[in-house]
């Protein structure tokens, strides 16, 4: 029986590291037909935008609504154009908050949740404090956080970072936990080690898991940049485009109000586009989740 074993034995993993090869035809067959498969996906969102910012043209002109009251959408792209120059290094200082705030969470998100997984203890001292982190509005706290830390823009990366911890952490959590049990006496059976089986078996199960975490926490870190800004109403040429808002409705700017919006918008849906598309890559060839089917 021990040499049965020992026939059968799978030296350091290797095993769960290979990947199945695939002929050059198939390949190409495949990326065409997943192209086929994302033209519909991108052609269908256009032709509504074009259909609902085509009726809101008309409406405009249908029923002449002032622009001081509501800017039509033309107006509204000729002043991100005029006002680029300003409102570009607005977007870049939002952008800055909104990626180091994300980059932070992934990087704690992810090491609590793995220090939880293995070590229970920790997990039942200290994850009911970040539920009471993730269910405080921020709106609340974050007057204290501007007080408390010694610069705005401190403050600012620290509110953004708490908006978007919780959703990579808890489903990191999940995908750490949602382990096969067949699999784990697998590895119970060729006696894994605690880190192997975090590495081979715990964190690639756990990848679809964070990758749906980080798409929801990429638009939640852009709130969290905008709401804090709002907060904190700082000016100069250092301001993000929340300020840019609170200034053109001061002024009452309102077409450059709407070009800040348009922008913030336009940011938020880049940066689901672009986790999305990280997903995709790093899944389509062995998760459900990401593999195209026929229909």
């Amino acid at each position: 029986m021990a040499d049965a074993r020992q026939d059968i034995q799978l030296p350091e993993f290797a095993w769960l590291e290979a990947e199945p090869t695939m002929s050059g035809a198939t390949h190409r067959e495949t990326e065409a037909s997943a192209f086929r498969q994302l033209m519909p996906r991108l052609i269908a969102p256009m032709l509504f935008a074009v259909v609902l910012f085509g009726g809101w043209e008309y409406a405009i002109r249908a029923y002449k609504i002032p622009f001081y009251v509501l800017p039509d959408p033309l107006l509204i792209l000729k002043t991100v154009v005029a006002d680029w120059g300003l409102l570009s290094q607005s977007l870049l200082t939002t952008l800055k908050v909104t990626f180091q705030a994300l980059g932070l969470a992934v990087v704690l998100g992810v090491s609590l949740a793995i220090i939880f997984n293995q070590f229970r203890w920790f997990e039942m001292a200290v994850f009911p404090w970040a539920v009471v982190l993730q269910v405080t509005p921020i709106v609340s706290i974050a007057p204290l956080i501007i007080i408390w830390a010694d610069n705005v823009r401190l403050a600012l990366l620290i509110c953004a970072w708490i908006v978007a911890f919780f959703p990579i952490l808890s489903n990191t959590m999940i995908g750490l936990n949602s382990i096969d049990q067949n699999l784990t006496n697998l590895f119970q059976l060729y006696r894994a080690s605690r880190f192997d089986t975090l590495r081979y078996l715990r964190l690639p199960a756990a990848m679809p898991y964070f990758l749906s975490g980080l798409r929801i926490s990429g638009g939640l870190s852009l709130i969290g940049a905008v709401v804090a800004e709002f907060v904190a109403g700082t000016g100069g040429q250092g301001s993000g485009l929340a300020y840019r808002i609170l200034e053109a409705s001061f002024e009452l700017k309102i077409p450059r109000l709407f070009a800040a919006l348009f922008l913030i918008s336009a940011t938020g849906l880049c940066i689901f586009a672009l986790t999305s598309l990280l997903s995709w890559l790093l899944l389509r060839h062995w998760h459900e989740s990401a593999m195209r089917k026929e229909r």
